[in-house]
């Protein structure tokens, strides 16, 4: 084998080795960076609103708060732990969700109005969990209210009123609010947790906010 060959064969081994390990290198970081904890902690002040819906009572011990948006299927993918995690820790967090749809999602928004308007009937975490459950159906939509409409219906919601609700600009100054909040936060995906300001990104097993919420609680 003549020394051109042998040193031709040597760049091309070692051109090899530098793209696999920048493929790794690639992968890893992009894992690392869409989803888990980080361990800065994001101001109170910035994540928790009055006027925001919630569960528990605002003097728990921990605050965990969702950033989420109607029609991600990632959030709804979420959103079973999130309910596994509100009924075993009842008594122990206080959870507020805040709308932050985003702008590829076509009905996003929409469904977090017709939430709001949900809510201001006394029934925002219904319609919430109406959303999520049958995502599938809307989610995609040319025609959103219809369905909206029909989830309306089963629950006893006064249509003509929640049709003049989500016109309100106090409800799109809410979300929009919610929005500028989320970048505060440093959120640029759905969903996105905090624990006590503890951000958590992605779709989280339940194991993963258990282990958040129980750290916690061990400081308190």
């Amino acid at each position: 084998m003549s020394n051109e060959l042998k040193a031709l064969l040597g760049i091309g081994a070692a051109t090899i080795f530098i793209l696999v390990g920048g493929v790794f290198f690639l992968s890893k970081s992009s894992s690392t960076n869409q989803q888990g904890a980080t361990e800065t902690r994001v101001d109170k002040k910035i994540l928790v609103r009055e006027n925001s819906y919630s569960i528990g009572s605002p003097s728990a011990a921990v605050a965990v708060v969702e950033f989420g948006d109607f029609q991600c299927p990632a959030c709804s993918a979420a959103y079973p732990v999130v309910k596994r995690v509100i009924e075993d820790y009842s008594d122990k967090i206080y959870f507020q969700f805040r709308n932050f749809p985003l702008p590829q999602h076509q009905n996003g928004k929409l469904s977090a109005l017709v939430a709001e308007a949900a809510g201001k009937q006394g029934k925002f975490w219904e319609m919430h969990d109406m959303l999520y459950e049958n995502q599938a159906e809307w989610g995609e939509s040319g025609k959103p209210m219809e369905f909206f409409e029909s989830y309306a219906k089963k629950l006893n919601l006064d249509l003509d009123q929640l049709k003049e609700d989500i016109k309100l600009d106090d409800l799109a100054k809410k979300i929009e609010r919610d929005t500028q909040d989320a970048g505060a936060a440093g959120v640029n995906s759905t969903p996105s947790f905090f624990v006590n300001g503890i951000l958590f990104r992605g779709v989280p097993q339940y194991s993963d906010l258990q282990k958040l919420i129980d750290s916690e609680l061990q400081k308190k």
